[in-house]
């Protein structure tokens, strides 16, 4: 793959990944050029495009009862992030991406934590 690039789609039918990633990075990576092809783009996208694949990938890799049970427990993003197997750039996607009613209940979920 060129420059920095994990994955790449035509927009179509293919889809290029770098082969030297991790089983977990190849996951997250594959789903977000799905995202991208799901979302009609072709070639290379704008912040607000790829915003809006990095949101379709989060939300479809991390289900949010998913997120809710190991917010409960997980000391660290990458804790939580190895046990939802996505990076934690997925994770971290997915956590600013919520809506404010959600957003809402993890911090009382964390409060509760002690």
């Amino acid at each position: 793959m060129p420059g920095d690039y994990l994955g790449a789609t035509d927009g179509a039918n293919a889809i290029w990944m770098d082969p030297d990633q991790l089983q977990v990075e190849r996951r997250c990576t594959l789903a977000h050029e799905i995202a991208h092809i799901d979302l009609g783009h072709k070639g290379c996208q704008d912040g607000r495009e790829e915003d809006r694949a990095n949101r379709l990938t989060a939300q479809r890799l991390i289900e949010w009862d998913a997120l809710v049970d190991v917010f409960r427990w997980a000391h660290t993003a990458h804790e939580a992030a190895d046990e939802l197997w996505v990076t934690p750039e997925v994770l971290e996607d997915r956590l600013r991406f919520l809506h404010p009613n959600e957003k809402a209940l993890l911090a009382l979920i964390g409060a509760s934590r002690g």
